[in-house]
């Protein structure tokens, strides 16, 4: 009766759906295709899917770039203003779709896409860059949290695609309760905001807090209203969860550690930047007005989170567990630069997420080159004496880790230097002191691996004899897809010693970031350059 009734309506163009820009719209659909389209072609015999999948991955990553990079300069909104294909979303895409091809790479001889199969892989790989894009785009509560479930629902599966081992099964499991905790945690807090407010739109609660809006202005007499203020807290544990954010952090190194190790590069690196950037757009925008409420609490969390993160680190002997007690301490650093809600704070937070890519997967991906040639690969004592045996890859994980550390000439510097002028400007030195305390205890865990590669002999790897370990070659492997690791025997520790060139792209990886983390040190002006482009979007003085 009532589709009967509704015909005539439809008929006469009063039921229309939102206007959409299908050019504007062409980020989105790039992404979504192209994962379609890698899944397909996942079915294929085992030669396309082992090669043709990983192409079309990156090809497609390439053309969001490219399509990214001509968009400069020529903001967007779509979907009824759902979205918004501005500076900020478009510096963000782009890191998204850089760590992403590193990732691919990086997973290119892992056991992940062969136990998981080649096309879920890429194909989850992608609709979480998509989950991404849309959520940093976002201008509407329903459509952030559309981009909030999209982004962690592969992730979720990726993080146990290793399901043969425990640690993968385990890693995936313990980041879908907790995920799924903090993403009903932020709904409902939305649903306040919502309640509160009476709009979807970041712009039209911007309007109602401020008091241009149909409730009135709610901006100052926010304690008589505990609904916002109640929502707005949710909204922080929300976002603090996907942010490893501390006290909310728990679950990080575990995931970190358990997760295949080209996944937690992406994790690490993707999915930060993904949950600073909403937190930009939603509290810089959509809950500007009360800031002063806000604002003293996300500085008192960023505190604790730097502090948390860097003692956390201290005593660990995983290298993934401290890269993820790292990134708790990284999130305190650029969740300072939210709370100073100002221009120069939105630059230095984007720049400093720009620059945290290029160290971490720097990082990361050394240690992925690590465990091809050694069972205890992912341990301080499998990069003991690496300097020596492998010096192609002992320099970048050197210079990633004076770059977190934020020593001078490298590109960690430059980003510690601006979130701390954001902060000085910003009237919050009493949190910039906080960071340099932070980064003084850091350096103790980050020069600890950097003497271990140079300053130690080479610990023997675990296990009698010659161990064994995924094949990282077809030349170098031996029968069954097994290749020797270093510390059973002179002829092993000769063949580790030349097994860098035996995976190329691996070793590109880790020297390309290495060498991005110095030559933009000592050059930053294309960072500041992109940083600027990308505060501008938000309209901040």
């Amino acid at each position: 009766m009532t589709y009967v009734s509704m015909l005539p309506l439809a008929a006469a163009g009063h039921l229309r759906g939102p206007h959409i820009d299908w050019v504007s719209f062409l980020p989105f659909l790039i992404l979504a295709g192209g994962a379609v389209l890698v899944l397909m072609v996942g079915l294929l015999g085992r030669v396309a899917r082992a090669g043709l999948v990983p192409l079309l991955t990156v090809a497609t990553l390439v053309a969001m770039i490219v399509d990214a990079v001509t968009r400069f300069g020529h903001p967007a909104s779509i979907i009824s203003g759902a979205l918004a294909v501005d500076g900020l979303a478009i510096v963000l895409d782009l890191i998204f779709a850089t760590a992403a091809i590193a990732c691919v790479l990086l997973s290119l001889r892992s056991r992940a896409p062969e136990t998981a199969g080649h096309g879920e892989y890429h194909s989850l790989l992608l609709f979480s860059v998509l989950g991404m894009a849309v959520l940093v785009s976002a201008q509407d509560l329903v459509t952030l949290f559309i981009g909030f479930e999209l982004l962690s629902i592969p992730l979720y599966v990726l993080c146990a695609s290793e399901y043969r081992r425990e640690g993968s099964l385990e890693s995936g499991l313990k980041y879908l309760v907790i995920g799924s905790v903090g993403s009903a945690t932020l709904v409902y807090g939305l649903a306040l905001v919502y309640g509160s407010t009476g709009s979807t739109f970041f712009g039209q609660i911007a309007a109602a807090i401020a008091g241009h809006g149909p409730h009135g202005g709610l901006a100052h007499g926010l304690m008589g209203d505990p609904m916002l203020l109640t929502g707005l807290g949710l909204v922080i544990v929300g976002f603090a969860f996907k942010a490893s954010v501390a006290p909310f952090h728990q679950w990080t190194p575990d995931v970190y550690e358990g997760a295949p190790t080209p996944i937690t590069a992406f994790m690490a690196t993707a999915t930060k930047a993904a949950a600073l950037g909403v937190l930009l757009r939603f509290f810089d925008v959509a809950a500007f007005a009360v800031r002063d409420t806000w604002a003293p609490a996300l500085a008192t969390i960023a505190a604790i989170t730097m502090i948390v993160g860097n003692v956390g680190a201290l005593g660990q002997s995983s290298l993934k567990r401290m890269l993820g007690y790292s990134s708790v301490a990284q999130a305190g650093y650029m969740l300072a630069g939210v709370v100073v809600a100002t221009r120069l704070g939105v630059d230095a937070t984007v720049l400093y997420l720009i620059v945290y890519l290029m160290m971490n997967v720097a990082a990361f991906a050394v240690i992925v080159a690590a465990q091809y040639v050694r069972a205890d690969g992912d341990e301080l004592s499998g990069l003991s004496g690496l300097g020596r045996r492998s010096p192609w890859l002992a320099w970048p994980m050197s210079i990633a880790m004076l770059a977190l550390a934020g020593i001078p000439g490298t590109v960690g510097f430059i980003g510690k230097f601006q979130l701390i002028h954001a902060m000085v400007d910003g009237s919050y030195t009493w949190l910039a002191i906080v960071l340099v305390i932070g980064s003084m205890i850091s350096l103790a865990y980050y020069l600890r691996v950097i003497a271990a590669m140079w300053m130690r002999d080479e610990v023997a790897a675990p296990g009698p004899g010659v161990a064994t370990t995924r094949a990282v070659s077809p030349v170098a492997a031996g029968p069954g897809g097994l290749a020797p690791i270093a510390g059973g025997s002179p002829e092993a520790d000769a063949l580790a010693a030349s097994r860098p060139f035996a995976f190329p792209e691996v070793t590109a990886v880790a020297i390309v970031f290495g060498a991005a983390c110095i030559g933009f040190g000592i050059f930053p002006q294309p960072l500041f350059d992109l940083a600027a482009h990308a505060g501008r979007a938000l309209g901040l003085m």
